[in-house]
């Protein structure tokens, strides 16, 4: 029984080393993976066997001649089959996207929903909705969902969401909640964090960078050298409750004078005197004063929560996304003014401020990609799954 073990476990590294390798370098013929990944060249077409009738990769058709020898067939990831579904939870809607194994985006779903109006069981039931509607579309395009992520705004143990105050959470058990709900169970996060991998693999590319989730709440996720870093209890990022001002209005945290409470979209919107974030853009193109100042404010606000991120993490580049990416143009020189005022007399130069291409889409996007990442970094399931499936099935 050992042996059969080990040989499990030898087996599950080599398929993750194959794919991982795939990923990186394809399209590759089984003769260079061999020579890269450092395996035998039976192991590694055994390995692509098993990947090909797994539909986690496809032979392109096209010879590589860059070998020495008889030009070798390559292969690469493929999209027809493997995908994953990002879920997000946020204050004011649902989302869901769903992401082939090549990190192509498939199909997209958004729903309006206050959800401070509704208990956790009722929202995760409108999630579930959600979530059957992408899985059945993905379905109708050949591609079967190996797993999903959940992003929630607010801090995450193991399922359970410690506080989200701009929802009204405290202490919910997700996990538990979903159990029976959505089938495979999927893994929860932070929405603030998803946000930051999204715009790692879906966005601009930066490798080092504070990503800044402007919603209702606010969050950051600081990602160094490619990697998200978390903290010691993985409560790293609540940018949007530093104190900025102290005797500044309450917040649903507890403390005054947040970050949240001057930029915001609920104190952006409230001070501009708008109702939604796309009537404040179009007010703020056609000059109105009131947009322009609640601008001004909350990029002051906003300048001054990250002149302390700066000081404590020094990233090279900080990114605006969510709400802050379309008002990003008004936005951006009272933050980068505050920031050059509190940051120039002991540095020679502040951060590259830059604006997300993902906007709101980045949370659903990390979401998806993460499940992605794990598929590929260990696909021994769906690659047995698929070896045990009946015939004419796909595996789930």
């Amino acid at each position: 029984m050992t042996q059969a073990v080990r040989h499990d476990s030898m087996r599950a590294r080599n398929l993750g080393v194959v794919l991982g390798e795939v990923r990186r370098s394809g399209p590759v013929t089984r003769a260079a993976l061999a020579e890269m990944t450092g395996l035998t060249k039976t192991t590694v077409s055994k390995m692509v066997a098993d990947l090909l009738a797994a539909g986690m990769v496809t032979e392109t058709g096209v010879p590589s001649r860059g070998e020495r020898g008889r030009p070798g067939t390559a292969v690469a990831l493929s999209g027809g089959r493997v995908a994953a579904l990002g879920l997000e939870i946020n204050v004011d809607y649902l989302s869901a996207c769903v992401v082939d194994l090549t990190l192509e985006v498939r199909l997209r779903r958004a729903r309006a929903v206050d959800n401070r109006a509704a208990s956790p069981v009722e929202t995760l039931s409108h999630l579930r909705e959600i979530a059957r509607e992408a899985v059945e579309e993905a379905r109708s395009l050949g591609l079967v969902v190996a797993g999903s992520t959940l992003a929630v705004p607010g801090p995450v143990d193991d399922g359970l969401v410690h506080s989200a105050p701009n929802l009204g959470w405290r202490d919910v058990h997700v996990g538990e909640l979903l159990d029976g709900l959505l089938t495979p169970l999927p893994t929860v996060d932070n929405e603030a964090n998803l946000a930051a991998l999204g715009e790692l693999w879906f966005g601009s590319g930066h490798r080092d960078f504070l990503h800044v989730s402007g919603e209702i709440g606010i969050g950051a996720g600081l990602v160094v050298d490619g990697a998200l870093f978390r903290g010691s209890h993985g409560l790293a990022g609540e940018l949007g409750h530093v104190v900025v001002f102290p005797d500044g209005p309450p917040c649903r945290c507890g403390g005054r004078g947040c970050l949240e409470q001057y930029a915001g979209q609920e104190a952006l919107l409230r001070a501009a005197g708008a109702g939604t974030v796309e009537e404040l853009a179009g007010r703020l193109r056609e000059g109105d004063a009131a947009a322009l100042a609640a601008c001004e404010r909350a990029g002051h606000a906003l300048g001054l929560a990250l002149t302390s991120a700066v000081h404590l993490f020094d990233p090279g580049t900080i990114v605006l996304g969510g709400v802050f990416a379309p008002l990003f143009p008004w936005i951006s020189g009272a933050v980068l003014e505050t920031t050059a005022a509190r940051l120039s007399a002991i540095r020679d130069a502040v951060p590259d401020l830059a604006v997300s291409r993902l906007g709101g889409d980045a949370t659903a996007l990390g979401a998806a990609g993460q499940v992605i990442h794990r598929i590929i970094a260990d696909p021994v399931a769906y690659v047995t799954a698929s070896r045990t499936a009946p015939a004419g099935s796909k595996p789930r």
